[in-house]
């Protein structure tokens, strides 16, 4: 049996996540069953010396990420994106009234995605995916079609760093494209999965490589030297790091070992005055100005606005406030979200339409969008949408869509048709 079997097999035992002989019983109850591991960093092997070791970047990201201006970063971005309403609509183009079994089809998909899994919602499982993007260019989610009609597939997050690409993919949807890889593990043990079973989300895509970049990527020698200056800093508010000596002109060594005595038993963290009595006065030598320039403050500052870069974000998102009023605090709003949220949630939205819905599942007809990404003043949008729909620009079933809303009929009750908030109940 294949290593990769054998840690599956285990991973099933531990988590109790093996199939119950009755579960084809019933039609509604169908599930897929995972192939990749859940946790591979926890139930990697054992590496023998003399093997190469992976890269250990990726668990250096991870431990930036923790730090509080990069988990800040990351939080602005992801936190936002996972809070956005969403809707699941018939795709531009299409015509709803030639589908067949569309409001059907419209509801299974949003419960698809409203419960990925036994574990997860569409919130949780969608902040992995953006944690891992933002931290190495990757996301990753396995797809497993079910077969039922009412959730026609079933999705997991992944670590998207165990995710392996095959450079030699002809694109063809039989032929595997990753392969779920752990430290150490030979090629033959990987997990192979095919380009309709794995969504990979990919950063800053380029053309000299299948991966992607991350902004901590982008960051990472920043985000170091930031941490360096940042615990010396600590250190020396701490008045741990001495920034002066205290100078004896013509002391003996004896003298002088009795007067570090007498400093360390007597007077260091006490509190008390120390006298000293000598034929000439000491004289203190200052390294440093002992002031808060010591600490590096606007070399910290500076640091800061380049991991702000880095993701996107105006430095008012990390907590530099400086030079900021009213209006310019308004501008810079809209810059993060223009330039940091709108395009990662846009990305987030195509490949669900693509790989999901196209790929995975093979309803193409249909796609996958955030209903706030043109909406985020809410007062303006709505004075727009009002202006439009009273020159006849927009019809009310059209203003409805823009919000999340389902369409209207000729009688004036709001049709069920799997979209926004009315479409789920």
């Amino acid at each position: 049996m294949k290593v990769g079997e054998q840690l599956r097999e285990i991973w099933r035992q531990a988590t109790g996540s093996s199939r119950r002989a009755d579960l084809a019983a019933g039609a509604g109850d169908a599930e897929a069953e995972r192939r990749t591991l859940a946790l591979p960093a926890i139930l990697s092997p054992v590496q023998f010396p003399g093997q190469h070791l992976p890269k250990p970047t990726p668990m250096n990201l991870r431990r930036f990420a923790e730090t509080p201006v990069v988990r800040r970063a990351i939080n602005v971005i992801k936190d936002r994106i996972a809070a956005m309403d969403w809707q699941v609509r018939v795709r531009r183009g299409v015509k709803s009234g030639e589908l067949a079994f569309a409001e059907r089809k419209l509801r299974a998909l949003r419960r698809t995605l409203e419960e990925p899994n036994s574990v997860d919602s569409f919130r949780t499982l969608i902040e992995q995916v953006i944690e891992d993007a933002l931290t190495g260019g990757y996301g990753a989610i396995e797809m497993e079609p079910t077969g039922d009609g009412e959730r026609p597939a079933m999705l997991w997050a992944m670590d998207g760093a165990s995710i392996r690409i095959n450079p030699r993919w002809d694109g063809q949807p039989e032929t595997p494209r990753y392969a779920q890889a752990l430290p150490g593990q030979l090629a033959s043990s990987a997990i192979e999965l095919r380009d309709d079973q794995l969504m990979y989300v990919r950063m800053n895509p380029r053309s000299f490589t299948p991966f992607g970049l991350g902004p901590l990527e982008v960051a990472f020698e920043t985000v170091n030297q930031f941490l360096s200056a940042h615990r010396f800093a600590g250190k020396l508010a701490a008045n741990s790091v001495a920034q002066y000596a205290l100078w004896l002109n013509e002391a003996t060594p004896a003298q002088h070992d009795r007067l570090i005595r007498w400093w360390q038993d007597e007077i260091e963290g006490t509190g008390r005055v120390p006298l000293i009595s000598s034929e000439q006065k000491p004289e203190v030598l200052r390294f440093a100005q002992g002031t808060d320039a010591d600490m590096r403050l606007a070399w910290q500052e500076f640091l800061i606005r380049m991991v702000a870069n880095a993701f996107g974000l105006p430095p008012l998102m990390l907590g530099l406030e400086a030079d900021v009023n009213k209006s310019t605090a308004e501008e810079m709003t809209d810059e993060a979200f223009r330039g940091a949220i709108s395009p990662l949630a846009m990305l987030l939205a195509g490949h669900i339409t693509r790989d999901l819905f196209g790929k995975c599942i093979g309803w193409r007809e249909f796609e996958f969008v955030f209903n706030e990404l043109n909406a985020r003043d809410e007062e303006t949008e709505l004075a727009v949408q009002v202006q439009l729909l009273q020159a006849g620009v927009y019809t009310v079933n059209e203003v409805r869509a823009m919000r999340g809303l389902g369409p209207l009929g000729q009688d004036g009750a709001v049709q069920l048709t799997g979209e926004g908030t009315e479409a789920g109940t």
